[in-house]
């Protein structure tokens, strides 16, 4: 079935580390028509490219530095011009509030779809994470658990957990997003443009989303 028809619409998501918000932007571009616009994944395709934008970003990458936020906004908004006439998803900008800013001086945002998973499932469940790191094979010790408690199915090598899927890691992480977002939440609340959709997984969460664009469909 192909994807449904939607009135044009400029969404941003957004979401803790964590919180499905990958796998929710895959479903919206898969049932309807958006064009997905990752600000990593269009900075990555400019500096592989090589592109004047790239090269630009690439002094700054290669030095082991974050790419300036006035930079960033340059690549984002190249390829929002280059996107006028689709409905879009925004996934990783705004990142601050002076980067929304950038962006309502060039476009419209029509709503901000905000995925609220308690940070303490998402701590679970990262933590419970272990992989093979010599074949990258993941395990989840709730969902699918190696046959030898903290050993690989396939090696039998010893399972690892990285540093990053550490509880106190991924509690530092949370917070550090929590901080990060809660001016952009605020400044996107105060233009009511922010939809919330709360649950503990993502297939609890995604029948609110595809109900909240199904109501936008052209019919």
């Amino acid at each position: 079935m192909p994807p449904k028809p939607l009135s044009l619409i400029r969404a941003i998501i957004m979401g803790p580390p964590g919180s499905g918000k990958g796998t929710v932007s895959s479903r919206i571009v898969t049932k309807f028509i958006f064009h997905h616009i990752s600000s990593g994944d269009i900075l990555r395709h400019h500096i592989r490219s090589n592109t004047e934008l790239g090269l630009e970003a690439q002094k700054f990458t290669s030095s082991g530095l974050l790419v300036p936020d006035n930079l960033v906004t340059k690549v984002v908004l190249a390829e929002l011009n280059a996107n006028q006439d689709k409905s879009w998803l925004l996934d990783g900008y705004p990142r601050t509030v002076s980067q929304a800013e950038e962006l309502d001086r060039n476009f419209l945002v029509g709503v901000v779809l905000n995925l609220d998973v308690p940070f303490d499932t998402i701590t679970e469940r990262i933590s419970k994470r272990w992989i093979h790191p010599g074949s990258g094979r993941t395990y989840n010790l709730d969902f699918n658990p190696p046959v030898i408690a903290g050993k690989d199915d396939v090696s039998g090598e010893d399972l690892v957990q990285r540093e990053d899927d550490k509880p106190e890691s991924v509690t530092k992480r949370l917070e550090l997003y929590s901080n990060m977002t809660k001016p952009l939440l605020d400044y996107y609340s105060d233009q009511d443009k922010v939809v919330s959709f709360s649950g503990t997984e993502t297939n609890v969460i995604w029948p609110h989303i595809k109900k909240y664009l199904e109501e936008k469909t052209e019919v």
